[in-house]
């Protein structure tokens, strides 16, 4: 019976900070099949060498996607994220929505003087008058948070 295989631990903190290449087998870049050094299932140094391979080397970028497994698009976006922010541009960036997109700052101060008049109101009543007033759902939590950074900048 064939042994099951160790976790790498490598790929596990790779994945969990989302450096984790999908798709390693498509790195066909010299260095990575000769070198070991050379990681295929790490994207940051996948990335970097890619955009290297161009800037630094002066292959063609058509050439350097194809051997990186990328499209021509993917090549640009990385090439001007070097060239914009360094190094530090090809770490992966949040990904969904950046903050409350439906908690505006005209809901939440309508929440927070709901809330201020009415004291005794509940948040399952405050988000019924949101709903009534602005015709959006709103999470419970979402709003809660949404009042105290209120809260906190006032």
């Amino acid at each position: 019976m064939a042994k099951p295989k160790k976790a790498d631990p490598k790929r596990e903190v790779l994945a969990k900070d989302g450096l984790l290449n999908s798709r390693p087998e498509t790195v066909r870049d010299p260095l990575f099949a000769s070198n070991p050094f050379f990681d295929p299932d790490d994207l940051l140094q996948v990335r970097y060498e890619m955009v290297r391979r161009h800037q630094i080397d002066g292959r063609g970028i058509s050439k350097v996607a194809a051997d990186f497994g990328v499209s021509r698009p993917t090549f640009y976006k990385a090439n001007k994220a070097v060239k914009t922010n360094g190094l530090a541009g090809l770490l992966p960036g949040q990904r969904g929505p950046r903050g409350g997109h439906k908690l505006s700052e005209e809901v939440t101060a309508f929440a927070a003087k709901l809330k201020a008049d009415n004291p005794e109101m509940t948040m399952v009543q405050c988000l019924e008058a949101i709903k009534s007033r602005f015709g959006i759902e709103v999470h419970r939590r979402s709003l809660e948070r949404a009042l105290v950074k209120k809260k906190r900048l006032e």
